[in-house]
């Protein structure tokens, strides 16, 4: 009964912001809050260093990225699509 362990990776959806840098993009993913006080809804966003292999994420692009290794200081995930 042997079971093959299939790891699962965190993915997000976001929105390029910049593009300068070779092999890599920064991506903003933008998410609700809901303060618990109040019932108010507010928007609060991150941005995210993401490994582009290609370089072919642009400004304005809507990216899905997934959790990888430590690739740098700051870069921990890497590009599945541009949408």
């Amino acid at each position: 009964m042997e079971e093959t362990l299939k790891k699962t990776y965190r993915t997000f959806t976001g929105i390029v912001v910049s593009s300068a840098m070779t092999k890599t993009i920064v991506v903003r993913v933008d998410s609700l809050k809901l303060n618990t006080k109040y019932q108010k809804k507010y928007r609060v966003s991150k941005k995210y260093h993401v490994h582009d292999e290609k370089n072919e994420a642009k400004v304005g692009d809507t990216a899905v990225f997934a959790e990888c290794r430590p690739l740098s200081k700051t870069k921990r995930w890497r590009l599945v699509s541009i949408k």
